[in-house]
């Protein structure tokens, strides 16, 4: 389980839940170039459903922090490749 405590006076779930998948990817704790679990797994590990933990990954997938392999998965971008790329 996860130590992902929601506040509903903050902002919407999956929001709340992007930015602690991110802290997880920016601590390392989500290693670069590993899987991140499944959608419906982390609906689980999470406690919300699944409609909610996809809307969370998308947003991590516009922030640029996983990209998604058709028929393969959804995986943790190297930060480092991240930064180099940017202007």
């Amino acid at each position: 389980m996860t130590d992902f405590e929601p506040n509903p006076a903050i902002g919407y779930l999956y929001e709340q839940m992007a930015q602690h998948l991110a802290a997880r990817i920016e601590s390392g704790e989500l290693a670069p170039n590993t899987p991140l679990p499944a959608e419906r797994r982390l609906a689980l590990e999470y406690g919300v459903a699944l409609g909610t933990a996809r809307h969370a990954t998308r947003l991590l997938r516009y922030r640029g922090l996983v990209v998604t392999v058709r028929s393969k998965g959804t995986y943790v971008v190297d930060c480092r490749r991240r930064s180099d790329e940017r202007p």
